[in-house]
């Protein structure tokens, strides 16, 4: 399954596959900030979300570009278990926009962890984004292959950005 992801998709599409990880749960983006979706009736962050998953023994890596701004940092504070057991790396270099839940389903676009590209913002306050969902073992293979590239710091020893990053993975 090839599945092709356009706007507001992406909120009703792949927030609610990555809400359904059993396993794993990996995002990189460039861009993160506090992204909120709906539970029910009710409105919460993006974050409480990868608590509740953290909780059930989920592994959640993320991957992101830059530091969040305060109100991402001001929720993040709020779920204790992010502190201790998300685990988290920055590379300034990421520009990729990868999700791989339960390494069986893979969404790989143009969509920051955002509320314009991902979150509940209405139809005239997105962002125009596109990409795919699938459940291809191949390319599910490849994008793994690309973010734990990253994850491990491979490209850290040549990377030429190096004394800009504020915390080498390698």
């Amino acid at each position: 399954m090839i599945q092709f992801i356009s706007d507001a998709e992406h909120y009703s599409t792949v927030i609610e596959a990555a809400a359904m990880a059993r396993e794993s749960l990996w995002i990189g983006t460039a861009d993160i900030k506090d992204l909120y979706i709906k539970q029910g009736q009710q409105e919460r962050p993006f974050l409480g979300l990868i608590d509740e998953l953290i909780g059930r023994g989920v592994e959640v890596r993320l991957i992101h570009a830059k530091e969040p701004g305060p109100n991402f940092r001001q929720d993040f504070d709020r779920y204790k278990r992010l502190v201790t057991l998300l685990e988290r790396v920055m590379c300034p270099r990421v520009h990729f926009k990868i999700i791989i839940i339960d390494q069986k389903l893979c969404y790989i676009g143009s969509a920051n962890l955002t509320g314009a590209g991902m979150g509940m913002k209405s139809a005239t306050r997105r962002n125009f984004e596109a990409g795919i969902l699938t459940d291809d073992c191949t390319l599910i293979s490849q994008a793994i292959e690309e973010f734990d590239k990253v994850w491990r710091g491979s490209e850290c020893q040549h990377c030429q950005r190096r004394r800009h990053c504020p915390d080498p993975i390698s």
